[in-house]
């Protein structure tokens, strides 16, 4: 009961800020994009860019996104899939999602997409993060893997793909936010991900999160753990703030 009591305040404390978010259409050639960007008529302000989880964009994106607009950043939600591709279940968000884990490069050049577009919308090119959730955490590794022009990535309980030999430096610094109890992260990806940090010479942490499940930071997922989950958003915004600061 007060899990759903949870869920029912978050979704309407989500609803009343509407208005707060707005959405803003790009494209991939045909291909229409639509994300979600904080209202903000300021010029040149410190930006976050927020890749979702699986499903596309969620509450949870969009609470990130109006929490940071809070704390003076602008803040963009990216569609990775485009219109006409959201999944409207799980069979179709895995056939998705491995698509762009397989195809690295075009995940890559879909976060490029909507950075570009965050900085055409008033952000300062040169003081920018990205975070991202779940899927979106593993596109936030893809985009330092990719030495996409950002100050750093916070990937928050994202898949451990193996990016191994692809780089020779990294250059955004990384912060990896794993919970201890994710049994979809494997030993191997643990440690492969720690030799390509060493190879690339990354400025990289994990941070690990007790008693902690996968999807952790989500209210509305069955593994939400709110203390762990407030403390990483803590660990989030303090990564933010000394790098765009």
């Amino acid at each position: 009961m007060k899990k759903i009591i949870l869920i029912l305040i978050t979704s309407l404390a989500i609803n009343s800020m509407a208005q707060n978010l707005q959405q803003i259409t790009y494209f991939d050639n045909n291909q229409e994009l639509n994300g979600l960007i904080t209202s903000n008529s300021e010029k040149n302000k410190p930006a976050v860019l927020i890749l979702p989880a699986w499903m596309g964009i969620d509450n949870e994106a969009k609470t990130a996104a109006l929490n940071l607009s809070e704390k003076g950043y602008l803040s963009m939600i990216a569609d990775i899939y485009g219109k006409g591709n959201i999944p409207t279940n799980v069979d179709e968000a895995r056939k998705l999602t491995n698509f762009y884990k397989t195809d690295y490069k075009a995940y890559q050049y879909r976060i490029q997409l909507a950075l570009e577009t965050l900085i055409e919308n008033g952000a300062n090119p040169n003081k920018i993060v990205i975070i991202g959730y779940c899927f979106g955490g593993t596109g936030a590794l893809e985009a330092a893997r990719g030495n996409l022009k950002v100050n750093g990535v916070v990937s928050i309980h994202g898949s451990l793909t193996n990016g191994l030999d692809r780089n020779n430096k990294i250059i955004p610094q990384i912060l990896i936010e794993h919970g201890a109890n994710d049994d979809l992260v494997t030993s191997e990806d643990i440690s492969n991900l720690i030799t390509e940090m060493n190879q690339t010479d990354a400025i990289w942490q994990m941070n690990y999160y007790g008693n902690s499940k996968h999807t952790f930071t989500n209210p509305e997922s069955k593994d939400y753990n709110e203390i762990t989950s407030k403390r990483s958003w803590i660990d989030t915004v303090n990564f933010i703030v000394e790098l765009l600061k």
